[in-house]
């Protein structure tokens, strides 16, 4: 009987603990990288939603001569898990839509109430002699640290590309 569990073959405890050890690195490096790239995709939300704005409000202005409201322009948010919260000027359209006076908001979530902290502040941007444009602006915490993911459009599709603040990187 000795003999015979002398030749099975099995793995000392020190390999099973260089194979975890290795496994560790490896996610030590993985998921970090990992949770970069899913918030990088989740900011595609915000700017999806923004060039949607950006169309119905340009849409808008065509009919009216003015920029609207999200009521008025007939936008509404798809779906229930948005990640951001929306603001745009109230009606008449016209002006920044930073702090939380004459301010149209879609999906306030809890954490994000409009404070000075999460509110983008831009500046207003003209498309015709006279006409005062639009800016609405997208604000989420992706990753629950103190640092907000801001983006804004405004009339001229200025900088849809590019966050006021990154929550991703920054």
């Amino acid at each position: 009987m000795l003999q015979r569990s002398r030749s099975e073959q099995g793995f000392t405890l020190i390999e099973l603990m260089i194979v975890v050890a290795i496994i560790g690195i490896l996610a030590a490096i993985a998921i970090p990288n990992f949770l970069r790239y899913q918030a990088k995709a989740r900011q595609s939300e915000a700017k999806t939603n923004l060039g949607a704005i950006f169309v119905a409000e340009t849409s808008y202005f065509g009919e009216q001569s003015r920029y609207g409201s999200f009521q008025e322009i007939g936008y509404a948010l798809a779906g229930a898990s948005n990640r951001y919260t929306y603001r745009s000027p109230t009606t008449g359209g016209n002006g920044g839509s930073g702090g939380t006076a004459n301010v149209d908001q879609l999906n306030p979530p809890a954490p994000l109430a409009a404070t000075a902290e999460n509110t983008v502040v831009a500046s207003n941007a003209s498309t015709a002699a006279g006409a005062v444009g639009f800016t609405a602006t997208a604000t989420g915490n992706l990753d629950n640290d103190p640092n907000p993911d801001q983006w804004h459009v405004n009339d001229i599709k200025q900088n849809l590309q590019q966050a006021d603040t990154d929550d991703v990187t920054g």
